[in-house]
């Protein structure tokens, strides 16, 4: 590797740890991390750190929480840490232009997609929910728009249709945290050069919102299928059923496209196997399911519990 560099690293997920992992054991100084404020979480509301956070804490790195970077005395807090770079993975605050400026390497951004194609926030769920084939982590340099930078680096992979948000969020940390230490090498040492986005084809990769989770079992199967595999396992598509006594919302984990076809109406089980009936006159098969207070289970497993008879209509 290049000569080690004095870096802060930037992000608050799971996803972020294993970036940090490996640029610690590259032989980098950490001088600070900085993730998003602990927040209420569990039942108690227990103020709680980010993976993040508590990951760094337990190193003994310095650990910055600041609510926004927007005011003169953060920027002036981070710009004294006189870095050479700093490395950002999903660390949620925006960073204002002088935050930009201070590294003298700039701040390199590790984006879980193939960009320009999502921009934004929710880009893993938003690949699988698309359809799209591959996805893959780009290197970028960061500047004031939103995921426009230029991209030093770049590493791909296959969206398969046994993918979930979940797993596929695993294969990028791990390509992420593969690929941080080359590009940060290759940015001190000048063997990358950053390529320009071009804009044209651009997309957004918004929030997951409530009306996103719902499932619409009008849209064609492999539409649907998409929706529950890109919302798994978290936050979870939903839809409404009949099991007796009122209707249930159940969470909708796992599933998979079937060659069942039928004229029934979208949304009507067109089996004892939990296979649902599509707007395109396919059929998606829900592989696991969650009742309200439940525990996620898998198809068979629910079904000895909560018979569900053909016939039955989802909503």
């Amino acid at each position: 590797m290049t000569q080690p560099l004095r870096i802060a690293f930037m992000g608050s997920p799971g996803i972020a740890l294993g970036v940090l992992e490996a640029l610690i054991a590259a032989g980098h100084e950490i001088a600070c991390v900085y993730s998003q404020p602990p927040r209420p979480a569990g039942r108690g509301q227990k103020l709680t750190p980010t993976p993040v956070h508590a990951f760094a804490e337990a190193r003994g790195l310095e650990v910055r929480t600041p609510k926004s970077l927007k005011n003169a005395e953060a920027q002036a807090a981070f710009a004294a840490l006189s870095l050479d770079a700093a490395v950002v993975v999903a660390y949620g605050l925006i960073l204002p232009q002088p935050v930009l400026d201070a590294p003298r390497l700039g701040c390199l951004n590790m984006h879980a997609s193939i960009l320009p194609r999502w921009r934004g926030a929710a880009p893993i769920q938003r690949s699988i929910m698309a359809g799209d084939a591959e996805t893959g982590v780009d290197a970028m340099l960061m500047e004031a728009g939103l995921d426009t930078g230029p991209v030093l680096a770049s590493v791909r992979t296959p969206i398969t249709r046994a993918d979930t948000a979940g797993t596929l969020h695993d294969r990028l940390a791990a390509l992420a945290a593969e690929l941080a230490p080359r590009a940060l090498a290759g940015l001190a040492d000048g063997s990358l050069t950053p390529i320009a986005q071009i804009d044209d084809g651009a997309t957004y990769a918004h929030k997951i919102t409530a009306v996103d989770q719902h499932i619409d079992w009008s849209k064609p199967a492999a539409e649907v299928d998409c929706r529950i595999r890109g919302l798994a396992p978290a936050p979870g598509a939903w839809c409404e059923a009949d099991l007796g006594q009122g209707p249930v919302r159940l969470k909708l984990i796992l599933s998979e496209l079937t060659d069942l076809r039928s004229p029934a109406s979208p949304g009507t089980l067109m089996d004892d196997r939990l296979a649902v009936a599509c707007g395109d006159g396919r059929a998606v098969r829900l592989l696991k399911l969650q009742k309200p207070g439940g525990k996620p289970l898998d198809a068979r497993d629910f079904l000895a519990g909560t018979p569900v008879a053909a016939g039955s209509l989802l909503a």
